[in-house]
């Protein structure tokens, strides 16, 4: 054991010795000061390194990694045994060797972070992880000493496996907003279909109220089958015992006697289940059939089946005041200069309905206005070019005595 020499044999060397403990007084002070600089650097270094990588992640990352690096530390620890009792590495050789696998793993990791980052999925890389990692597992358990020891040494490199997948899957959902799986069976799930949990976020009062409005509505479907396929009278006594309890239920716990939304719903309900047949007469569109064409404006127009215009205009029933009949006919006239521009001619229906001005005096003004030039000439274009008869709106025109007109002039 080497003795530390005392302060008196000090005192005396230095005294003997000044001029060398003088040099090595300076050769201690300043490798202080390299030591004071060497711990400033990487105390600064460790500050950047802490600000730049450490401080933005969240928590359980950085608790993530910590673990992480604790369970693999435990694997290359068993490694270190295996390469040197299995596998005879010794001194050097058994340094370089006995860590591959961990280092792979690492390696594999931090490349399937990088896919996530660039394609949002671990893909090949992920799967290796695993794989080396359960390598790793059973290399070092080969190696125990007790079946304890093999157990330890097996969990500890799927512990650290299942940290990475789990900050994996933060990642995962930090940059698409989504899971990889939607499990079908969850805890959430199976009290939802044990009925002990809601799916929806409705109160516990609207679902028990849409229970009993739902019995109502059952008990009276029950009844009504009954009634129409003349059931015996016990039976039909128990069905409307049951709709009257579940109607009495329905009134006390549900204050649908004065709640006019419920009322609605009750009546929504055995609309629905009363109906029930209607669904075999429906008719409802294919949705792969192509749409028909659609037809213009002008077309739809005249193309509409007649409104008897053709017949004799008949009078308006009941007086009508002279200022009221000034603004019908101005509201009128506006609509159908627009569609005069638009270049269709609107029926007495299309007048009443944009308008609201009565039918028999929109069949009065568009008898009037009909004989118009510009309506006049959008309703022969109709008939040469399209073969169309406006036969509430403009006299069928024959074929040998098509009426031209030119310049004002009428040339048969």
């Amino acid at each position: 054991m080497v003795r530390m020499p005392e302060f008196e044999e000090v005192s005396a060397w230095v005294s003997a010795n000044p001029v060398g403990a003088a040099i090595i007084a300076v050769f201690a002070l300043v490798a202080l000061v390299i030591l004071l600089y060497v711990l400033r650097a990487v105390w600064r270094g460790a500050g950047r390194v802490f600000t730049k990588y450490v401080a933005p992640r969240p928590t359980e990352d950085i608790l993530t990694i910590v673990a992480a690096s604790i369970a693999t530390g435990v694997s290359a620890q068993g490694m270190w045994q295996f390469a040197g009792d299995v596998l005879g590495f010794d001194g050097p050789l058994r340094l370089l060797l006995f860590a591959f696998i961990e280092v792979a793993v690492i390696t594999s990791a931090v490349r399937a972070r990088r896919n996530m980052r660039e394609n949002y999925a671990a893909g090949i890389d992920g799967l290796a992880v695993w794989v080396l990692t359960g390598l790793s597992a059973v290399l070092s358990a080969m190696d125990a000493a007790s079946v304890a020891e093999a157990i330890f040494r097996l969990a500890a490199p799927l512990v650290a496996a299942w940290l990475w997948e789990r900050g994996m899957a933060i990642e995962r959902v930090r940059l698409t907003g989504r899971s990889r799986i939607h499990w079908r069976l969850t805890p959430e799930r199976a009290m939802v279909r044990l009925g002990l949990a809601e799916s929806s976020d409705r109160t516990a009062s609207d679902v028990d109220a849409h229970r009993r409005l739902t019995r109502v509505a059952l008990a009276a479907k029950r009844a009504r089958h009954l009634r129409e396929t003349g059931a015996s009278e016990r039976r039909m006594r128990a069905a409307l015992a049951r709709l009257d309890r579940a109607m009495d239920q329905a009134v006390e716990h549900t204050g649908l006697a004065n709640d006019a939304e419920r009322q609605e719903a009750l009546l929504s309900q055995i609309g629905a289940l009363f109906n029930t047949s209607a669904l075999l007469d429906l008719h409802p569109p294919v949705p792969w059939e192509p749409e028909p064409p659609q037809q213009s404006a002008a077309m739809r127009a005249l193309m509409a089946p007649a409104d008897e215009e053709d017949e004799q205009r008949r009078p308006v029933a009941a007086p009508v005041d002279i200022m009221q009949r000034s603004s019908w006919i101005k509201a009128a006239r506006a609509y159908w200069d627009q569609a005069i521009e638009e270049r269709f001619v609107p029926r007495a229906a299309d007048i009443a309905r944009e308008t609201g001005v009565p039918i028999d005096m929109c069949k009065e003004f568009r008898s009037l206005w009909k004989l118009e030039a510009k309506a006049h000439a959008l309703i022969e274009a109709a008939y040469l070019e399209h073969g169309i008869v406006d036969t509430g709106q403009f006299p069928a025109i024959p074929q040998a005595e098509r009426v031209l007109s030119v310049n004002g002039a009428h040339a048969g």
